[in-house]
């Protein structure tokens, strides 16, 4: 299953570099991302690979908040995950 990176994890005033927000094709409601909860995501860098974990839903729309192990690029966002 695919994933398109959107932003970083944020509030008003902070930014999370190890959070990500996800929006997966084909998921389009809060019970369809709470199924996708603990599951392996890997963002390929092109050099590494860096890993990370559904750990909850993101708003109403069915994105996912993902915490991956290292602080992520700016330059993944739009970029795609694969989600196992």
């Amino acid at each position: 299953m695919d994933g398109t990176i959107i932003n970083f994890r944020r509030g008003r005033h902070t930014v999370s570099g190890d959070q990500m927000v996800v929006r997966v094709d084909g998921v389009d409601s809060v019970e369809a991302a709470s199924k996708l909860v603990g599951k392996k995501v890997v963002y390929n860098t092109g050099k590494k690979a860096i890993s990370g974990e559904v750990k909850s839903s993101h708003g109403n729309k069915g994105a996912l908040r993902v915490a991956f192990e290292t602080g992520m690029p700016g330059q993944a966002i739009g970029k795609k995950v694969k989600i196992n």
